[in-house]
């Protein structure tokens, strides 16, 4: 084209035994320095406080060869905020990447297509309607269960209804736009009519925060976020394929529909898991993959680069938050910011095509 000639470009792959795959060379450093590019600003932000501790330290402490007082900041008061933050970014960041790989569209992701709206909703339902069922509901369950059941009603909800004899992409946006408006003007009219104490409560889980996390809260998450990342894992091979088109990936031997159906639950239930430990934080899901497709340069959002670039995201934003600003804020305030921009960038690029 253009006079230019193109040459096609052989991948080179790898046997061992019966196991095959492809090696990308890119791919796996880019994979690398944003581990090693999380694990240090995971640190870092675990030693900056009114009590700075050095990031040497913060690594001897994390890996058992710590002082006293250290273990105490850092394990007891620090160490489970700064893992909310790279659990919910991890999950945020494979559930936006399974998303838009399954509607072929990057402003495909849990906020757009409702699922942190419908957590949220029935999060701010059970705390802002008194007595009765409601309160049985959140003594007994907990508001993070609750706000994980209500994100799987909502993802079940919106798969159901995108459903066509397969799920088409512009279909599932376009009604996952409308579940959103519909579970954000249940959680505005709930807000509207609740108690003001009650309403305080549930406006401070809503803009997404990491304040205040507890053990209990970091340990539902993470479990819940590493078994969905073995499922994802098992299934990721078959998934690849579906990037051809449902035609191809039959012709492989895939069974499109049932690998569709069980990474779209994974990613309903991740976002689910992050929005139950930290509240429904913006932006993040949607950013996350994007970054991490041009990173890597690859076609479609790599899952474990994408997970990778959310967790650095959510604790970097924990960290300006914290320090940089004049007043604490959020860490959802802090996302918006950023992400707001890079959707209008999306927005402008797609009219651009």
């Amino acid at each position: 084209m253009n006079g230019t000639e193109v040459k096609p470009s052989l991948t080179p792959g790898v046997r061992l035994g019966r196991v095959s795959f492809v090696w990308r060379p890119w791919i796996v450093s880019v994979t690398l320095l944003l581990a090693a590019a999380t694990f240090l600003l995971f640190c870092l932000s675990i030693g900056i406080g009114d009590f700075p501790i050095s990031l040497s330290r913060v690594i001897a402490t994390l890996f058992g060869r710590g002082e006293r007082v250290d273990e105490f900041v850092i394990m007891d008061l620090r160490l489970p905020r700064a893992l909310a933050g790279l659990v919910v970014g991890v999950a945020l960041g494979v559930s936006g990447a399974i998303t838009q790989s399954i509607a072929r569209n990057p402003l495909a992701s849990p906020d757009v297509l409702g699922i942190t709206g419908g957590a949220g909703a029935v999060a701010v339902f059970l705390v802002t309607v008194s007595g009765g069922t409601a309160a049985a509901i959140v003594d007994t369950v907990g508001l993070s269960a609750a706000a994980l059941c209500g994100g799987l009603g909502t993802g079940l909800l919106v798969y159901f209804l995108a459903w066509r004899r397969g799920i088409d992409g512009f279909r599932l946006i376009l009604i996952g736009i409308s579940v959103t408006a519909v579970a954000e003007a249940i959680t505005t009219w709930l807000l509207a009519t609740g108690d003001i104490r009650d309403v305080a409560r549930a406006q401070a889980w809503l803009v997404g925060s990491l304040d205040g996390r507890s053990w209990g809260e970091v340990r539902i998450a993470l479990w819940c976020t590493l078994v969905l990342l073995a499922v994802v894992w098992a299934v990721a091979f078959q998934f690849k394929p579906l990037h051809f088109g449902d035609e191809v990936a039959a012709g492989l031997g895939v069974r499109y529909s049932a690998v569709r159906a069980v990474m779209l639950l994974c990613a309903v239930l991740l976002a689910g898991a992050a929005v139950s430990a930290a509240g429904p934080v913006p932006f993040v899901a949607l950013v996350a993959p994007q970054v991490a497709l041009r990173l890597a340069r690859c076609p479609t959002p790599p899952l474990m680069a994408s997970g990778l670039v959310g967790a650095l995201l959510l604790i970097g934003a924990d960290l300006i938050a914290r320090t940089a600003l004049p007043v604490s804020l959020p860490v959802g305030v802090v996302t918006a910011v950023i992400g707001g921009p890079f959707l209008v960038y999306l927005l402008v690029r797609a009219n651009l095509r």
